[in-house]
């Protein structure tokens, strides 16, 4: 059984991006999105520190700047390798992303890193949620190397809708 990674979360998050549950390479690491040919970090430093090369402290501190936090949809799993197809459907266990939820109260946006994230939070989460139609939950295009059909370009441009739910949450504030 593998366990995943505490949040990387501010009190007052406001974007909430769920992956599935960290690869061999993050857990052996300890740290979220390890594996060198995965573009998360890349991505999000290209939306939030103008494409500068950063060190993993500074990344999970460059995304609670920015208001974005950062989990999995499962706490802990059975998982042989680091693919997502791998996971044992029946001994996944998710984390508790209702109580996530309730305590950082301005998050409005979930977006998923691929299409296992998205359907295992249906599957696990979505019941566990009170109704809130204002919560927005939207997949993007992994970020995984698995996942060679789009470029970095064409993800990129994908994922540009979290740095717009960002400033969007910023102007409503002002």
């Amino acid at each position: 059984m593998i366990r995943g990674f505490d949040p990387i979360a501010r009190d007052d998050a406001r974007v909430l991006v769920l992956g599935t549950i960290p690869s061999q390479r993050s857990l052996a690491e300890g740290r979220y999105y390890a594996h060198p040919q995965n573009s998360f970090w890349k991505i999000m430093e290209a939306l939030f520190a103008d494409g500068a090369r950063l060190d993993y402290s500074d990344r999970a501190e460059m995304l609670r700047r920015s208001r974005v936090a950062l989990w999995d949809v499962l706490q802990a799993a059975e998982r042989p390798g680091s693919m997502d197809s791998s996971i044992v459907a029946g001994a996944a266990v998710p984390n508790d992303i209702a109580a996530f939820l309730r305590e950082h109260k301005q998050v409005d946006s979930i977006f998923f890193n691929g299409a296992t994230a998205e359907k295992l939070f249906r599957d696990r989460v979505a019941a566990t949620l009170p109704l809130a139609p204002a919560l927005t939950v939207v997949r993007l295009p992994s970020t995984s190397p698995a996942h060679a059909s789009m470029s970095f370009d064409q993800k990129l441009a994908a994922w540009e809708v979290v740095s717009e739910a960002v400033m969007r949450n910023r102007q409503a504030t002002s």
